[in-house]
């Protein structure tokens, strides 16, 4: 493994640590490293499946701009180059010119045999800072030496998910063949809806605890001042910032994630036990830092902590900027983050009229 030096572990689930750092020797060249040893005994072997589709996908795409490029293999897991972008429902691109280069992107990879699988997600889409597509987390990818009514079918799903990404961020952007192919689901993408999707759900939300995002509810305009009044009656308690998140369960919906300035050597402590007479309306996290960063008017940066607490913190950079003075105050809070899912909320649709 050409060595590695780790700045940010950047999600951490049941089948491994994905990790942002940059090679020894070579501060200035950005690298992903997945590293699935981090994974419990028990899903090591499904971590190591999902670890190999990704090595041979990425080997297969190498020549293809827009994709990550496979730097590395060891015992641990991988190394890849770091793609530079913001996630699709951050970037929110409504430009013809991106999805142009994305569905250049995906004829790219149908050329190579390859279909991502996974394209559903928009963290897995991302619009470069040159306003390129670029696609990353090719775990569930699958490469095809032969381009059977298999391949076809998957690849037709990929296409399908991306005109769901243009439905979602550049509805205008969509034509009446647009519209009629996204309602036209594969039959195999028929029934993983109507039989395995359920099955699914149930495991990944209930056994494994994520969750592909939640609605937000509601939570902090009717717990919030109860939170942060019994917060700030801590001794040593200078500020409380809420946020919020997606939560594990789909029955649990929106977690509320709380930052608290204080220099308290035992102040997690402390602060778990100041919300025990709130019963279930209390944060659902608490993080304990040493200073909160703050707009000229002194008031918290709610939009940077935002970032940090959806672990967003790739698009942390294009609020931070190069003041130095406000990133020695956020890098210490990214570092100590509780939240590692690369979940999202679910944006509600709005009712139909009546």
């Amino acid at each position: 493994m050409t060595d590695f030096v780790s700045q940010t572990v950047l999600k951490r689930d049941l089948f491994s640590e994905t990790h942002k750092g940059h090679l020894a020797g070579a501060p200035d060249q950005a690298a992903a490293r997945r590293v699935v040893t981090a994974a419990p005994l028990w899903s090591r072997p499904l971590a190591w499946l999902l670890a190999n589709r990704e090595i041979r996908a990425l080997r297969a795409v190498a020549d293809i701009e827009g994709t990550p490029h496979l730097i590395s293999v060891d015992d641990d897991g991988l190394l890849r180059t770091w793609t530079d972008g913001a996630p699709l429902h951050l970037a929110r691109p409504d430009d013809p010119r991106w999805f142009a280069d994305a569905f250049r992107l995906l004829r790219a990879l149908r050329r190579a045999g390859i279909t991502h699988n996974d394209l559903a997600k928009p963290q897995n889409w991302l619009m470069t800072p040159d306003g390129r597509a670029a696609v990353i987390d090719f775990q569930l990818a699958s490469r095809h030496r032969r381009r059977g009514l298999v391949y076809r079918l998957m690849a037709y799903e990929d296409f399908r998910h991306l005109l769901k990404q243009m439905r979602s961020f550049a509805p205008h952007l969509m034509t009446p063949t647009a519209k009629r192919l996204l309602k036209r689901r594969s039959l195999p993408s028929r029934i993983w809806m109507a039989t395995v999707k359920p099955i699914y759900n149930l495991v990944t939300r209930g056994v494994f605890r994520w969750s592909d995002g939640e609605g937000t509810g509601d939570r902090l305009h009717h717990q919030g001042s109860a939170i942060r009044k019994a917060l700030l009656a801590v001794p040593g308690t200078r500020d409380v910032a809420l946020t919020t998140y997606p939560l594990p369960k789909k029955t649990k919906g929106v977690g509320i994630y709380a930052f608290v300035e204080t220099d308290r050597a035992d102040a997690p402590a402390a602060l778990q036990a100041a919300q025990k007479k709130l019963g279930s309306a209390c944060a659902d996290l608490i993080q304990p830092v040493a200073a909160l960063p703050r707009a000229r008017d002194g008031e918290p940066r709610l939009d940077i902590l935002n970032l940090i607490g959806l672990n967003q913190v790739t698009a942390l950079k294009a609020l931070v900027g190069d003041d130095a003075g406000l990133a020695a105050t956020v890098q210490p809070i990214v570092e100590g983050r509780l939240n590692f899912s690369d979940r999202r909320f679910k944006p509600k649709r709005p009712a139909p009229p009546r």
